[in-house]
């Protein structure tokens, strides 16, 4: 994924060639009223819902710290492109945000598949790349040095707090058996395999384990090997309408799992509409919930209700934790253009400190992974909550799930 060093060079050079050329031509961007910051995102394609919901939160960032005087005493002003969840495309975008647009930041985009394109863009500019959404392993086994992921855990951590509360249990209640069902996506894969990998060590056996194209719709042949199993518990490693789709299929085949969880989907508002109400007993993980008690959290949910009419996702938070992130950042360097020094130094800063977010305070190994976990969410009472840790839960986990 990484480009070659000559190519490397001279695309930094480029970049201060560019930076020069912005000094010697109408003032410096110091002398701007406005921060640009650059950002792409799939609003169409497969990745539209959870893109969508990536603005909404950058949006609901920007509304915030321009009504509190922006930052620098600078308002922020939000250039977002449309990728069409296109990894090529993503990458042009990035290289027109700095080269073209005079994007002083950039915020990354949605999915594993998009960020690591657009994160060799930002490294190739020396540019600080902070993202709410790319939490696959293969993130962090690039070797760039100045990306930051904006939430408690990666992929593979989601679901290690149902992995213990799984292999606690009795073995007369535990599942004995697994299906799995899985996106061709990295952060997907990442999820269930993740799980899958503790409960295998531990002697819960698989008995399917099927991967799909990102563009799947029928999932009617998945569906059918895993009602012909009878695995006890299903995982889908899922985005959106992928999960949906499988739900609806093994409904159809009459298949009950006495566990069932699914990344991403569960926390959708559209969710339960999308499966006619079939909901209860669904397990998801999550990042993030509006009901934390952090202190800039409640303040969120009240300028997300106040700007969209509801609360916000995993996906808004993660986006408004972006903008927390780099903005702790510029507020304590005292500068935000792309500047290569102003830049090194935003990283620098990140790399030793700690930021307080809606999701958490949040710190970073030197790959860029956060050190956390996810919280576990469930469907209890027609209402999604916290089940998983105990210590952070709203209500039990309940086991085995009803019929959907």
């Amino acid at each position: 994924m990484k480009t070659p060093h000559g190519t490397r060079l001279a695309a930094l050079l480029a970049a201060t060639a560019l930076t020069l050329t912005g000094c010697l031509s109408a003032g410096s961007r110091a002398g701007q009223d406005t921060i640009r910051i650059g950002i792409s995102l799939p609003l169409t394609g497969d990745f539209s819902e959870p893109g969508k919901g990536v603005r909404r939160g950058y949006e609901t960032w920007a509304d915030h710290v321009n009504s509190r005087g922006g930052l620098l005493g600078r308002q922020v002003e939000l250039r977002i492109l449309d990728d069409q969840s296109n990894a090529d495309r993503v990458a042009a975008d990035y290289e027109k945000l700095i080269n073209q647009d005079g994007a002083d930041l950039i915020f990354g985009p949605f999915s594993t598949r998009l960020v690591i394109p657009a994160a060799q863009v930002a490294e190739d500019y020396g540019f600080l790349f902070v993202e709410p959404a790319g939490a696959a392993e293969e993130v962090f086994q690039q070797g760039f040095d100045n990306l930051f992921y904006a939430a408690p855990a990666v992929a593979e951590d989601h679901y290690d707090h149902l992995a213990e509360a799984i292999l606690a249990m009795p073995p007369h209640q535990r599942p004995a058996t697994a299906a799995y069902a899985v996106m061709d996506d990295p952060f997907a894969k990442g999820t269930a395999h993740g799980l899958k990998t503790q409960l295998e060590a531990a002697g819960v056996r698989t008995l399917v384990d099927e991967q799909y194209p990102p563009n799947t719709t029928d999932f009617g042949s998945i569906a059918a090997k895993i009602a012909d199993s009878r695995a006890e518990l299903l995982v889908g490693g899922t985005q959106y309408q992928d999960a949906v789709n499988l739900i609806v299929a093994l409904r159809q085949l009459g298949h009950q799992p006495t566990m069932a969880a699914f990344s991403t989907a569960p926390t959708n508002p559209e969710f339960p509409r999308a499966i006619g109400q079939h909901t209860e007993g669904i397990l998801s993980p999550t990042g993030y919930t509006p009901a934390a008690p952090y202190p800039s959290n409640q303040e969120f949910v009240a300028l997300h209700q106040q700007k969209f009419g509801t609360e916000p996702t995993e996906d808004e938070a993660n986006a408004y934790t972006t903008g927390q992130v780099v903005a702790a950042a510029v507020q304590a360097v005292g500068c935000a253009d792309p500047d290569p020094d102003c830049q090194r130094r935003l990283v620098d800063w990140l790399r030793t400190n700690q930021v307080d977010t809606v999701v958490g305070p949040l710190s970073w190994d030197e790959t860029g992974k956060p050190r956390g976990a996810h919280l576990i969410q469930q469907y209890v009472d027609g209402r999604i909550q916290i089940v998983l840790p105990d210590h952070a839960a709203q209500t039990r986990l309940v086991h085995p799930k009803p019929a959907w």
